[in-house]
């Protein structure tokens, strides 16, 4: 891709679709180099990498998969042929057809994974929501004869019923950017000590969920390391006093539902149109990244005194 005059590590705010394109181009591409200047000295690369033999660059690549979650695309083959290969072909001098294209995609599972984790992902504050939601990979009637995903994908039940497939579990911040993500089969309970653990390493401070989260052994570990679990009680429960602060918090926990609101219609992460399970990590994850680069997020709006405590904020 050929670029002139662009501001490095821009993130897209407002910005017409090409603006946009090149932002997220020249974000990606900086991240590039240094990956594959660390690839040629401390990974073992095979000579006949798909990628290195491809004359479309992995920065190219790795764009187009982001950019189709922030177009007004549904399919991916509709999104390629006619705004890539169309309206955008000469941002892409060494363009490929589509059927190579997907399998190119394939290879920037593990770059978009690490770009995912180095640049994409916000800051704990001390104020963190955590919930998880199905991803869906094809209709429950489908299941017995669904081949994409076996023994990978497990059936699992939610609060809208029964479904096939993985959970991602996200945890955000006040800002409504994402902290910490997971992906795991749909059978796995959200208690699950194994993956909260992964979830909670750089977070800090009060975790909000709903009442599904409620367990006094999990409770207990979170507080060992130093975060509080807020959760609402149960009818069945024995009222507690709550600070209230913690009872106003609890009550814009459904920032965390427009997130994943946002992930799942806006970019698009979810669908049952896959056909291998490395591009559905693929088109997982850079519909992570897309989401990082959506400049109006669901957010609580919290203005910090930085002169008192946490308890001293306006929503």
């Amino acid at each position: 891709m050929e670029v002139t005059t662009q501001p490095k590590n821009q993130k897209s705010e407002g910005f017409p679709m090409v603006e946009q394109l090149i932002a997220i181009f020249c974000d990606v591409d900086d991240f590039c180099i240094e990956y594959e200047r660390y690839s040629k000295t401390h990974l073992l690369m095979d000579e006949k990498h798909i990628v290195n033999g491809s004359r479309m660059k992995m920065s190219e690549i790795m764009t187009i998969a982001i950019y189709f979650h922030l177009s007004c695309y549904r399919t991916f083959k509709w999104y390629y042929q006619k705004c890539i290969s169309g309206n955008m072909r000469e941002y892409f001098p060494k363009l490929v057809s589509y059927n190579r294209f997907v399998e190119l995609m394939q290879m920037v599972a593990a770059p978009l994974t690490l770009y995912m984790m180095k640049h994409s992902l916000g800051k704990c504050s001390g104020i963190s929501f955590l919930d998880s939601t199905p991803i869906d990979v094809c209709d429950n009637r489908r299941i017995h004869s669904h081949r994409v995903f076996e023994n990978l994908a497990k059936r699992g039940k939610s609060s809208t019923g029964w479904f096939f497939g993985f959970k991602l579990h996200i945890i955000i911040n006040d800002r409504g950017e994402i902290i910490a993500f997971c992906i795991t089969p749909g059978n796995v309970d959200d208690r699950d000590w194994d993956t909260i653990s992964k979830l909670t390493a750089e977070v800090f401070g009060k975790l909000f969920a709903d009442k599904g989260y409620i367990s006094a052994p999990l409770f207990s570990k979170l507080w060992d390391r130093g975060v509080q679990l807020v959760t609402k009680l149960r009818n069945n429960m024995k009222n507690k006093l709550m600070d209230m602060t913690d009872k106003l918090l609890l009550r814009k926990r459904a920032v965390i539902e427009a997130v994943n609101d946002f992930l799942k219609n806006i970019c698009q992460i979810e669908h049952s149109r896959h056909r291998s399970v490395k591009n559905f990590f693929v088109n997982l994850i850079s519909g992570l990244i897309a989401y990082s680069f959506i400049p109006k997020k669901p957010s609580l709006h919290i203005v910090y005194d930085v002169f008192s405590s946490l308890n001293n904020f306006s929503v």
